[in-house]
């Protein structure tokens, strides 16, 4: 018997406690991509929020459970939970609907024949962008844009120099900007969404680039950095979390020596400026606009 989990559903469902995690916000998890065509016998997953991204995982689930298999998934009413039942009747799967704290819940069995799976695999899955000339994949951040506040650090970043890092990396939209100088040494791009990792491999073919799979916040700080970029996240399963963004500055300084440089833009209504003046030595508003606001911050 093989279960998978995917997603850290509500305690009040009961998820299992001893199945495969594959979430690719949940460093370490194995893949479900990977799992084999009706390898599995029971599938229970937290449905992401995004439509696309949603129906590119219920696929994977589907595809990956033995005919006969149970697919037990929920979401909360208003990110997604209540299409379920309808998403899934596209794939020829009827399930029994139930209502629990404010999440919509379907616990289906998967029958011998299943529709549109490989439409949905490609809709969701890995995907060259012409437009932004690159990799990426639908529950990236900014998936199929370069995010204005992204851009506008690439606009005014100066050529750096030395070992640094990219925080939040994304597809590595801001670390091939950092990589046009040559005197850039070693970057490594740090992200906790495995995709994003996974595209910006595919992006950045470039020996001073290392990719890491990992939560920034449970990560040592050596302290020998020359600089660090970055787009800090402010989300936090799906709500705005003030506290994310203020960690990942506070894990900037920690990972900066004395004298190195971090280059932070965030929207303009995150309280970031007591955080950076409590964690550098000096910190400098390069521009306001757009609703967004950059810093230059010494340490």
């Amino acid at each position: 018997m093989t279960a998978y989990l995917y997603g850290r559903p509500p305690a009040v469902f009961d998820p299992p406690t001893h199945a495969i995690q594959t979430s690719p916000l949940i460093p370490g998890s194995a893949r479900l991509e990977d799992v084999a065509i009706e390898a599995a016998t029971a599938v229970t997953m937290l449905a992401p929020a995004g439509t696309v991204e949603r129906t590119y995982v219920l696929a994977l689930a589907l595809q990956s459970l033995e005919v006969g298999g149970r697919l037990d998934v929920m979401a909360p009413k208003d990110k997604g939970g209540s299409r379920l039942a309808k998403e899934l009747a596209g794939f020829g799967v009827v399930g029994e609907a139930t209502s629990k704290a404010h999440h919509k819940r379907i616990e289906a069995v998967r029958p011998g024949d299943l529709i549109g799976i490989e439409e949905a695999l490609e809709a969701g899955g890995p995907q060259y962008s012409p437009s932004l000339k690159a990799w990426t994949q639908p529950g990236i951040f900014a998936w199929d844009r370069l995010d204005p506040g992204s851009a506008l650090l690439i606009d005014h970043l100066p050529q750096m120099s030395g070992q640094g890092a990219d925080l939040g990396c994304g597809f590595g939209a801001l670390s091939r900007a950092v990589l046009t100088s040559a005197d850039v040494t070693a970057l490594t791009l740090i992200d906790l969404d495995r995709r994003a990792i996974e595209a910006a491999r595919r992006n950045i073919e470039d020996g001073r680039a290392r990719f890491e799979w990992a939560d920034l916040r449970a990560l040592t700080a050596d302290g020998g950095l020359d600089f660090v970029v970055s787009n800090p996240p402010f989300h936090l399963a799906g709500e705005e979390s003030r506290s994310l963004g203020q960690a990942f500055v506070r894990k900037a300084a920690a990972m900066l020596r004395r004298g190195g440089v971090a280059w932070i833009v965030a929207n303009r209504h995150l309280p970031y400026e007591s955080e950076l003046n409590a964690a550098f030595g000096r910190v400098r508003l390069v521009v306001e606009g757009g609703g967004y606001k950059l810093f230059e911050a010494v340490k």
